[in-house]
């Protein structure tokens, strides 16, 4: 599908999911066990962008991982871990925040974000998302899960201009 033109003002909020989004959906084991990830720190700048605009973006994430919930302090944003059903847990988020679905952005990769994606006003994806996913996202991204997916959202389809927002003297 071709990009949406979308206006920051539109946006009350941002849903992300985590694994395959702000990640490029592998896991990394050490001996003991322990897991790690990687994300891109264009997504970080990507965050400052959304609060200093006063954009609250959440992650909703099936996983319950310590790895989720340091990279969520990291960006400041609120995580919401080990939802099952993320039509369940995307309306009990709009419902805790008060926000009106229409006006969510959702972000998401998997089979699992599909139902939810469908409820919100705008929906888009990596582009090594599912293929049912690509089929129903509003907007289909360049980049790859946890290859700055997040700023080429804000950047390339809103057209944020970053300078600005966040340097401007």
């Amino acid at each position: 599908m071709a990009n949406l033109p979308i206006s920051i003002d539109d946006i009350a909020a941002f849903v992300f999911d985590f694994d395959g989004v702000l990640t490029n959906n592998l896991v990394h084991l050490d001996q003991g066990g322990k897991e790690w990830v990687s994300c891109s720190r264009a997504d970080g700048l990507a965050f400052d962008v959304l609060r200093k605009l006063k954009k609250p973006a959440y992650i909703l994430s099936t996983e319950k991982n310590t790895v989720v919930t340091a990279r969520a302090k990291k960006l400041q944003v609120s995580a919401f871990q080990g939802v099952a059903d993320k039509v369940i847990g995307l309306k009990e988020l709009l419902a805790l925040e008060g926000l009106d679905i229409q006006s969510i952005i959702y972000v998401g990769n998997d089979l699992n974000d599909f139902y939810a994606m469908q409820l919100c006003g705008v929906s888009a994806c990596p582009a090594d998302s599912h293929e049912k996913i690509k089929s129903i996202a509003s907007i289909q991204l360049k980049k790859n899960g946890g290859d700055g997916v997040v700023r080429e959202l804000l950047e390339d389809v809103i057209g944020l201009d970053f300078l600005k927002i966040l340097y401007n003297k």
